[in-house]
C-alpha cells in the first residue's frame, strides 16, 4: 500500500512533467531571448513553496552564467522593491497567479521598467495577463490525495526553471570552465580547479632508475620513495619504462632471479603520462580506467623527461572522487 501511494505519486508528477514539455515552444523560446538581451540580471520572486523553487531557480542560474537573486514579495513591499532595476527580468512565480503578495508588486515592477516572465498555472490569471511572457506550468493534477499541497506543480515549475537555466547557458556557450570559477569550494570546486601540478610530487621524489640499474637498488629505490613505483630512463633522460610492485610480484611468480637483472629486464615499456596542466580528476580517471597507482607527469615544454608523479592516494587526499 506505502510502495504502491509512492510510485503513484511518483508516475503523476512525471506525467505532469511529460505534459509540460509538449507545451514548450515560442514563449520560452522568447523568454530565454529576454534574458539574453537584458542589460541587468534575473530577479526571481514567489511566496511560499513557489518562492523556495524560485530560490533554487535563481540559484541555479546564478550558478550557470546568469546573474540572478531572489527577491522575497512580502519584503519587496516593505523597501526590497529596490533590488530590481531597469534592463532587470523578474521571473514572478504563482501556480494560482493570484498570489496577493505578487500582484501588488506588479505595477511598481512596470513603472521601474524591468522586463516581467510569469510563471503560473492559469493563463487568464492576473499574473499571466500582467506579464510580458507568460510559461505555464499548469498540471492535471497534484499529486497530494488532497489536491491541497503544492507536488506536481511545484516540480513542473522547478523543471521549468532549470529548462531555462540550460538553454541560457547553452546560448552563452558557458563551459566547464565557466562553471568552475562559481564553485571553487568543496568536492566538485576541487574537481574542477585542481591540476595535476597542484599535488605532484616533484624533484627528488621522483622515483627515477636507469636502464642499467641492478633491480636490488631499484628495489631499494621504490621502498624508500614509498609511491610503489620507479621510472626507468634512458641514456638523455627521457622515460622509458616504469616498474611496479606487481610487476616485481608477477617476475617472482614466474621464478625469475630479479636480483641478478637490471631494470630494463623488468620493465613496462611506454608507460602511461599525463600533462601537469591537466586537471587532477583527469589523472584519476586515467588510473581508474587502466587499473594504476600512478601516473608520471610532463609539461608542455618537455614531453621526454617527467617533471613529476602523481599518485592515487594524493588524488584521494586531495578530495577528488
Amino acid at each position: 500500500m506505502i510502495v504502491d501511494e509512492a510510485r503513484k505519486v511518483i508516475k503523476t508528477e512525471a506525467d505532469a512533467l511529460i505534459a509540460m514539455s509538449d507545451r514548450i515552444g515560442g514563449s520560452f523560446t522568447s523568454a530565454v531571448r529576454m534574458i539574453l538581451e537584458s542589460s541587468g540580471r534575473v530577479v526571481v520572486s514567489g511566496m511560499g513553496k513557489s518562492g523556495l523553487i524560485g530560490q533554487k531557480i535563481a540559484s541555479t542560474l546564478a550558478s550557470t552564467g546568469t546573474p540572478a537573486l531572489f527577491l522575497h514579495p512580502a519584503e519587496a513591499i516593505h523597501g526590497d522593491l529596490g533590488m530590481i532595476m531597469r534592463g532587470d527580468v523578474v521571473i514572478a512565480i504563482s501556480n494560482s497567479g493570484e498570489t496577493e503578495e505578487l500582484i501588488r508588486i506588479l505595477p511598481v515592477i512596470r513603472r521601474i521598467g524591468a522586463g516581467l516572465v510569469a510563471m503560473c498555472g492559469r493563463p487568464s490569471s492576473t499574473l499571466a495577463s500582467c506579464s510580458d511572457i507568460f510559461l505555464d506550468v499548469s498540471v492535471r493534477e497534484e499529486a497530494c490525495p488532497l489536491g491541497l499541497a503544492p507536488t506536481a506543480s511545484t516540480t513542473a515549475t522547478l523543471a521549468m526553471g532549470d529548462a531555462l537555466a540550460v538553454a541560457l547557458l547553452l546560448e552563452r556557450g558557458f563551459r566547464a570552465e565557466d562553471f568552475a570559477v562559481f564553485h571553487p569550494g568543496g568536492a566538485l570546486g576541487k574537481r574542477l580547479f585542481l591540476r595535476v601540478e597542484d599535488i605532484m610530487h616533484t624533484g627528488d621524489s621522483i622515483p627515477l632508475v636507469t636502464r642499467d640499474t641492478l633491480m636490488k637498488d631499484a628495489l631499494f629505490l621504490i621502498s624508500s620513495k614509498r609511491l610503489g613505483v620507479t621510472g626507468v630512463t634512458g641514456n638523455e633522460g627521457g622515460l622509458e619504462g616504469v616498474i611496479t610492485d606487481g610487476d616485481i610480484r608477477r617476475a617472482l611468480e614466474k621464478g625469475i632471479d630479479i636480483f641478478s637483472r637490471t631494470a630494463s629486464d623488468i620493465m613496462k615499456p611506454d608507460p602511461l603520462r599525463i600533462l601537469s596542466g591537466q586537471l587532477a580528476a583527469a589523472a584519476l580517471r586515467i588510473m581508474e580506467k587502466h587499473s594504476i597507482t600512478s601516473l608520471f607527469v610532463f609539461d608542455g615544454d618537455d614531453e621526454i623527461r617527467p617533471c613529476g608523479i602523481v599518485h592515487l592516494h594524493d588524488v584521494l587526499k586531495a578530495g577528488i572522487a
